[in-house]
């Protein structure tokens, strides 16, 4: 049938681009170590740079390097004979990319750079291109095989030139001692920012968190949580946990006691807690699984201890209110 011989051909460009992928190592040398620690020590801006297709990867590293907190952005150069140039500063990095490292529309944005001595990383595939002729660091790509039937439709090239940026990328991440809490500072939003939430980031405290002394009456919990609206309140004593009473208690003991009754009668003692930094999807997690509402919040130090303080509390309300499924 037609559609296995598309697969077939699928599989064929995949299998071929896969194989010229693993020439990336060729490029893990002197020059990429070079590459690396100028960046780092890069004071201003990381740069990139390229026409075409090879423009479309140069805009995607760029989006990476400052996914990750490295102030990044992309060039165009074939615009910035027009203005463009002056988002250029001495203290900045370009990286350029060019397969053939022979674009006319490069030849103003490098001499630009070198007559301001800009440092620039090249990236080519021909050593004696005008591209790594005028760059400090020369990151020289391998020659592949294209995928296509032609074998001269960017496909294989593009894909091991991306490859070299995202190595670049997570190089300079590891360097830095980049980490998952510096991550959702910079992706605040969507589904990465959301899987990355915390239980201290979406937990209510401090004046807003309904709490109340051991020795306190019903009427006096009944109070505060009407006046918290959280359908819970915690019992404290000594600013350690006691116990929970929720709104569930509540309606089924007040026909049993009077409101001066004391709340040790009926609250939950030792209720269950989850550790500040747990993340906000296993909260949610566990919430069904026991089929509560609320968690209360406590220090990674405090989880094993007897006597607990309350940092915060989840309510499920929270979670499904910043996409937490």
């Amino acid at each position: 049938m037609r559609y296995k011989n598309y697969i077939s051909l699928a599989n064929n460009a995949a299998k071929i681009q896969i194989n010229e992928l693993k020439k990336i190592k060729k490029v893990f040398n002197k020059s990429f170590v070079k590459a690396v620690d100028l960046i780092l020590g890069c004071k201003g801006k990381v740069i990139f740079a390229g026409i075409g297709k090879s423009g479309l990867i140069a805009r995607k590293i760029s989006a990476t390097f400052s996914s990750v907190g490295i102030p990044s952005f992309f060039c165009d150069p074939a615009q910035a004979i027009h203005g463009d140039m002056g988002q250029l500063e001495r203290r900045d990095i370009l990286i350029i990319f060019s397969y053939s490292g022979n674009t006319s529309e490069l030849n103003n944005m490098l001499k630009f750079a070198n007559r301001n001595r800009i440092k620039i990383i090249g990236v080519a595939s021909k050593p004696d291109s005008i591209l790594l002729k005028a760059s400090d660091v020369k990151l020289i790509l391998p020659k592949v095989k294209e995928a296509d039937i032609t074998g001269m439709v960017p496909t294989s090239s593009t894909s091991l030139t991306l490859l070299l940026g995202d190595c670049l990328a997570t190089t300079v991440m590891l360097q830095k001692k980049f980490s998952k809490e510096k991550f959702k500072v910079f992706h605040p939003g969507g589904n990465i920012g959301n899987s990355l939430l915390l239980a201290k980031d979406i937990m209510v405290k401090g004046k807003k968190m309904p709490i109340i002394n051991q020795n306190k009456k019903l009427k006096d919990a009944v109070k505060v949580m009407n006046s918290k609206k959280l359908g819970v309140v915690i019992i404290m004593k000594n600013k350690f946990i006691k116990g929970m009473v929720t709104d569930g208690d509540l309606r089924r003991e007040l026909n049993n006691y009077s409101k001066d009754q004391s709340l040790k009668r009926f609250m939950t003692k030792s209720p269950l807690v989850v550790n500040e930094n747990m993340t906000a999807s296993k909260a949610l997690a566990i919430m069904n699984e026991k089929k509560i509402t609320s968690l209360l919040v406590v220090s990674d130090k405090d989880l094993k201890k007897s006597n607990k303080s309350l940092k915060g509390i989840i309510h499920i309300h929270f979670l499904l209110q910043n996409g937490i499924k």
